[in-house]
């Protein structure tokens, strides 16, 4: 992991005690709110349905067991003793008063941590393959170069104020699992015929009221000077996006609409800061400067390869539901003797994502015990032990089940994706946690779930997307009509990874269901891929293949509460 130098902890201190500062001039009267607001966003409170929303930077995810530790207190002594876990490897709290702000900001300090930049219209989190530096199959690291973008990135002074939220995602390795097509920027490490590290890069994805799949503009930017690469794009984003409607202003929209003129204007901006900028050229990463950040990156000093092959039949410890979780929550990794283990935050009795402080607690002394005292935060909202000895499996299982993580789920109906919703969320127009708490309880089979195989189920409380509903291979939409909550089902849509094909929204597949219908609705789609499915077709490509018309005969033999005629506008 990263660890901070004198100068990273000086200034994360120093913008703590500048944020105290603005806080109590706010309190006081002499700092309007107008003005206090762009403020405390950048440095991530928001103001929410109920109370202040903290969103907590975990920079590509990585997360030490000393800093989980800080998060649970801070849950226990500020908030109503829980967190929830985001899309974007971030941390957030919803019930912090805002008087007492400051003192929280002091506590993440303390442990190097923050919340700049983690909403407002900036660069927000750099965020990764949760299996970066330990998978088989990639090919560079990127934590190196998500470190290196978020130096670059934090506090830019041209980039402070950009027409609307600006997202990155990178990754080194050949499947996609950071879902870097869905992405304002994203950033594919590669190397070239000559051994020759670089990127690929991607621009104009999102989701939102738009979806839009990222377009290549570059096929190999070296990577000395993918700073300056990103410098040009962001730039002329900044230059030429609309300003006049928030809908319109995000770069999936500028490029939709210049396409070619807007790649030219890049390239051309590129060259100029190399060739003409006074200074420009300083943002060329020097190898020194590489090479001292990789040097974080290297194998934690504990860990020794070791034989691999771990067969728990051999060594009798061949438990069904221990089989079920190795099978779901292991995963392989790129060091002999060891594996990547999901400690899951999709369980019944609590929200998708959502980890209480105990929990928190113990996760960090599972990370301590068995993964190098490091966890992620997966872009699926669930946390991982990225260190774990083959031989400490079956200890890891035991605890995890102890703490309630151990929930074999991984990729499945129940590994649920959602946003906090109506609950908790100004912008929402529909609660997300009732909805995946009854489909959770509907499909509590753990045998039913292993045979229905993967499904990825995703839940957004409105149009921002914050639940990646887009992807999901079931979506599920809140909208809002008449002052009503209601619900659009779509299906097909993937994020990009092998698994679920190339990344495409998916389509949605007649009217909004009333809340009471959603779960009735996913079951009839469940049923429609029993019926249908061809020996070994997942359910992904037999929705795909059947199209929506049976699957909206189907969903819409279970309505009750809604008429058949609704209109089927995005609204609803």
């Amino acid at each position: 992991m990263y660890a901070y130098t004198a100068f990273d902890r000086q200034f994360v201190r120093q913008r703590a005690a500048q944020f105290r500062d603005q806080l109590t001039r706010h309190l006081a009267g002499e700092l309007p709110d107008e003005d206090f607001r762009a403020l405390r966003l950048q440095n991530g409170w928001y103001v929410q349905r109920h109370a202040p929303m903290l969103r907590v930077a975990v920079p590509y995810g990585e997360l030490a067991s000393r800093q989980l530790r800080t998060l649970a207190a801070i849950a226990r002594e500020f908030d109503r003793g829980f967190g929830h876990f985001s899309t974007r490897q971030n941390l957030q709290y919803n019930w912090i008063p805002l008087e007492r702000a400051a003192d929280v900001m002091d506590r993440l300090a303390e442990v190097d941590m923050h919340g700049i930049q983690t909403s407002g219209n900036c660069i927000r989190n750099i965020t990764t393959d949760a299996l970066a530096g330990i998978a088989p199959d990639e090919v560079v690291d990127p934590r190196p170069y998500a470190e290196l973008l978020r130096q670059w990135s934090t506090l830019h002074p041209e980039f402070a104020f950009l027409p609307r939220k600006f997202k990155i995602a990178i990754t080194g390795a050949a499947e996609d699992r950071a879902a870097i097509l869905w992405h304002d920027i994203g950033l594919q490490v590669l190397k070239n015929a000559q051994g020759e590290v670089g990127f690929k890069v991607f621009v104009g994805g999102g989701m939102g009221r738009t979806p839009v799949i990222a377009s290549e503009i570059a096929a190999f930017v070296p990577w000395q000077q993918i700073l300056v690469y990103l410098e040009a794009v962001v730039r002329t984003y900044n230059r030429f996006a609309r300003r006049d409607n928030a809908y319109k202003a995000r770069i999936k929209i500028l490029v939709k609409a210049e396409g070619q003129r807007f790649f030219d204007a890049v390239n051309a901006e590129f060259d100029k800061i190399l060739n003409v900028d006074a200074g420009g050229r300083e943002h060329i990463i020097p190898a020194s400067e590489l090479e001292r950040v990789s040097r974080h990156f290297e194998l934690p000093g504990g860990v020794r390869p070791a034989n691999p092959g771990f067969n728990p039949h051999r060594t009798g410890k061949a438990e069904p539901a221990f089989l079920r979780w190795l099978e779901r929550n292991v995963a392989a990794h790129r060091v002999p003797g060891y594996r990547a283990v999901t400690l899951s935050l999709k369980r019944a009795g609590q929200a998708p994502g959502d980890a209480t402080a105990d929990q928190m607690d113990a996760a960090a002394t599972l990370a301590d015990r068995y993964s190098q005292g490091e966890l992620r935060v997966t872009h699926e909202q669930n946390l991982l032990l990225p260190w774990v000895r083959e031989a400490d499996l079956l200890a890891v299982w035991h605890a995890a089940k102890d703490a309630g993580f151990a929930t074999p789920n991984l990729g499945l109906l129940t590994d649920i994706i959602a946003c906090p919703g109506g609950d908790f969320c100004a912008l929402a127009n529909a609660r997300s946690i009732p909805v995946a708490a009854e489909i959770t309880e509907r499909f509590a089979d753990l045998d039913e779930l292993h045979d229905l195989g993967d499904i990825d189920l995703h839940i957004s409380g409105c149009m921002n997307s914050c639940g990646h509903h887009h992807t999901g291979h079931i979506g599920i939409l809140g909208v809002d009509k008449d002052g009503k909550e209601w619900y659009q089902v779509s299906v097909g849509g993937s994020d990009g990874r092998v698994a679920s094909g190339a990344a495409k929204p998916g389509k949605v597949i007649g009217p909004a269901f009333a809340a009471e219908e959603v779960t009735d609705a996913i079951e009839a789609l469940v049923q429609v891929y029993r019926a249908e499915r061809a020996a070994g077709e997942a359910f992904v490509d037999t929705m795909r293949r059947l199209g929506t018309a049976p699957l909206r005969a189907a969903t819409d033999a279970v309505r009750h509460a809604t008429a058949q005629h609704q209109p089927e506008s995005a609204e609803a």
